[in-house]
């Protein structure tokens, strides 16, 4: 029997389900909100741990296809004091394929494959428990039912409503993105400071990191604690001595004050934000660390829909492998009964594994965004290899 399946969301844990499926022969209805694949820019780099986001990709028959994408060499790590003596300089061995990076634009057209993806379809409203199975609302009216709704959809997910009242909370920690292209022509000096993988730098409750890409191009993140509305009173919030409010689509403004934020750190690293292309502040969002729900036959969710965590190089890693595990499952249920015993199974495994790992992460970003920058070093002490 061929279930009517559907999934929500066309990012990692979306298409890693799908083209899972698809591997199987079962036929998946991909539905995305935007209007074609580069819509918008895709985010930054990944790295795929062996035992998460590679045995997803195996999973899908897509290892070998990703390791020649990959980035070996991304997952090279330095870390600053703020005077820029280096504290840390983590090499990975030229065999060492534990945590390769990938861009996130690379990693969704090699999950896209031969998917048929429906492009523009927005989801306002999932409804489970109808006659004909679980119902999904469009934003253009139509609406449409399957037996199985996965709900990939990301933070604000419209489907995460179908099964749970949770709603995701600011963590108190702001990123604000910047960009630098072509990085080892225009700022070869930049381009030795961060090396082939990332360059973090920690000071008290704030932190500046950068990362490569492929192609020359450098993510850059400023990370500070502060509460959402830092930019409407720069003194009261940030301690900056400006008390008129910040346009946050005015770049030379922001820099401004993201260098005032950092005032005092070496010259060189604060060329990080000088030479950064525009400003774009990610607030960190995350759900309960135990967020879990009574099971709802016909509707589940995958990824930040399920479990949003601080973005600590686990949460994509978890999101691909989740989808893969759920696409088996679904793959192997031959009737109605046992495909919602088979979600449930998959649910149950999916809260406990997510559970422990939201711990870490929570505990992880206190540390480094931290009032003692140690912390910071400890915690890369005690995860990097020896």
């Amino acid at each position: 029997m061929r279930h009517r399946i559907a999934v929500i969301g066309g990012g990692p844990a979306g298409l890693t389900f799908a083209r899972v499926l698809h591997r199987h022969d079962h036929p998946v209805t991909v539905l995305e909100r935007d209007p074609a694949p580069d819509a918008r820019p895709p985010g930054g780099t990944l790295d795929l741990h062996e035992k998460l986001g590679q045995l997803a990709l195996g999973k899908a028959g897509l290892l070998a296809e990703f390791q020649a994408l990959s980035r070996p060499e991304g997952q090279a790590m330095r870390i600053l004091d703020v005077d820029g003596s280096v504290l840390r300089d983590w090499q990975p061995r030229p065999d060492d394929r534990a945590n390769p990076e990938i861009d996130r634009g690379q990693l969704r057209d090699l999950l896209l494959g031969p998917l048929d993806v429906r492009w523009g379809r927005g989801v306002t409203e999932v409804v489970p428990g109808t006659r004909d199975g679980a119902l999904v609302r469009f934003e253009d009216g139509r609406q449409e039912t399957f037996d199985l709704v996965v709900g990939a959809d990301g933070a604000w997910s419209r489907v995460r409503p179908a099964v749970s009242p949770a709603t995701p909370h600011y963590t108190g920690v702001t990123l604000v993105e910047t960009s630098l292209d072509d990085v080892d022509t225009r700022h070869s000096d930049l381009a030795r400071l961060i090396g082939d993988g990332s360059v973090a730098v920690y000071g008290v409750n704030r932190a500046l990191v950068a990362q490569r890409n492929s192609g020359g191009h450098v993510k850059v993140y400023a990370q500070f604690r502060a509460p959402l509305d830092w930019h409407t009173n720069l003194d009261r919030h940030l301690g900056l001595n400006r008390r008129a409010g910040l346009d946050l689509a005015d770049v030379e403004a922001v820099r401004s004050s993201l260098l005032a934020l950092f005032d005092g750190w070496a010259a060189p690293v604060l060329d990080l934000l000088r030479h950064g292309t525009a400003f774009v502040q990610r607030p960190l969002y995350v759900l309960p660390v135990s967020h879990i729900w009574a099971h709802v036959p016909g509707v589940t969710l995958l990824g930040d829909a399920a479990h949003l965590m601080p973005p600590l190089g686990v949460g994509a890693n978890l999101a691909m492998l989740e989808g893969a595990e759920l696409a088996e499952s679904v793959a192997a249920a031959s009737g109605p009964g046992d495909l919602d015993e088979a979600v449930r199974t998959f649910e149950e495994q999916m809260w406990a594994r997510a559970g422990r790992w939201a711990e870490i992460t929570a505990a992880g970003l206190e540390r480094l965004v931290s009032p003692d920058p140690a912390q910071a070093l400890a915690l890369f002490d005690e995860v990097q290899p020896s």
